[in-house]
């Protein structure tokens, strides 16, 4: 079962967004060494993840943080703060591990291995990327009030409000389709 979106367009955007409703329900989808084993198996950066303890667990949602944090802060200006100076050593550190490594068997497999270095390396590097690239311009917030995940908007127009239709685009419009049918009958009872 799939119980991770990967909706961002980014990979370091779809780790961020581990962590939902920051602002207000705080849902930590990492919450244990397996979590974090299976967000590597369905983001597809590892084969198989290995073992996974505690320590990895936390490097991983360090790194989440930083991300975040980048993020929403980026680019840095006069006088930036100590948190965003904490976050760019994070992310600059974890992007100087090494890759997963991919290898092809004789039949055309692709083979991913690596560990949490690993793991660590590709995600900061695609933030690095990511912040250094001209597509950070078009890195935006949920539409939703409540949502505060990140995604790279690539629509032709440039319009797209919505981390995802299933997570919040589709609920937006099911309660406005419901306010207006509310608001027509209130309009035909009051005619």
């Amino acid at each position: 079962m799939d119980e991770f979106v990967f909706v961002s367009g980014r990979l370091c955007l779809d780790l961020a967004g581990t962590k939902l409703w920051r602002r207000s329900l705080r849902t930590e989808l990492l919450g244990s060494p397996s979590d974090v084993r299976r967000w590597v198996g369905q983001a597809e950066l590892l084969d198989d993840p290995g073992a996974m303890d505690t320590r990895g667990l936390e490097r991983v949602r360090r790194l989440r943080e930083a991300i975040y944090t980048l993020v929403g802060s980026w680019p840095p200006g006069d006088g930036a703060g100590a948190e965003l100076g904490e976050a760019l050593a994070e992310v600059n550190d974890a992007a100087r591990l090494p890759l997963p490594r991919h290898q092809l068997d004789e039949s055309g497999r692709l083979t991913r291995t690596g560990g949490v270095d690993e793991v660590l390396g590709a995600v900061a590097r695609d933030a690095v990327d990511l912040l250094s690239s001209a597509q950070f311009a078009k890195t935006k917030e949920c539409a939703n009030p409540d949502c505060t995940r990140l995604f790279v908007d690539l629509s032709r127009s440039g319009a797209r409000r919505w981390c995802g239709m299933a997570e919040c685009g589709n609920k937006h419009k099911a309660a406005s389709y419901r306010k207006r049918k509310k608001q027509e009958a209130v309009l035909e009872t009051g005619a």
